[in-house]
């Protein structure tokens, strides 16, 4: 299937985006900007799932069908120019990560991929974070009531 959300990049002999030449078009899709940011983030300590609850949820019911495997684009959308990305990512952190420099350090690492695998420049990068994971408390059954 096509993807209908596919940006071209000129390319010159060197390779750089934004630029014609006569040896052709280089098309980078949307997905492959996706892919490339969700990978990014996750590689940043602090980061515990990408995706907002209902993504989140769809995404764990993916793993578990036989052969399923992670969504990397999951809490990622891009915008994709002929020579510009934007990115707008949606993330669940670490309890105890300053959100501030987490976001910062997500920030760094996507543009630097992105660009460094595309070629684009990455004008923004949108950091939302949607909830804060407790190592012990999110997944541990809840304690009896005090008061019965």
């Amino acid at each position: 299937m096509a993807d209908t959300n596919a940006t071209k990049v000129q390319t010159t002999q060197t390779g750089d985006a934004g630029s014609s030449n006569q040896q052709g078009r280089t098309i980078i899709s949307d997905t492959v900007v996706s892919k490339i940011a969700g990978i990014a983030t996750r590689e940043v300590s602090g980061v515990h799932d990408l995706g907002g609850g209902a993504a989140r949820a769809v995404g764990a019911l993916r793993e578990r069908i036989p052969g399923g495997r992670v969504n990397q684009s999951q809490g990622v959308g891009v915008e994709v120019g002929e020579t510009q990305a934007a990115v707008d990512i949606d993330i669940v952190a670490e309890y105890g990560v300053a959100i501030a420099d987490l976001a910062a350090d997500i920030r760094r690492n996507v543009i630097s991929s992105v660009e460094r695998m595309t070629g684009l420049d990455v004008v923004e990068v949108n950091v939302t974070v949607h909830d804060v994971y407790l190592d012990e408390g999110d997944d541990a059954p809840a304690e009896a009531p005090r008061v019965q």
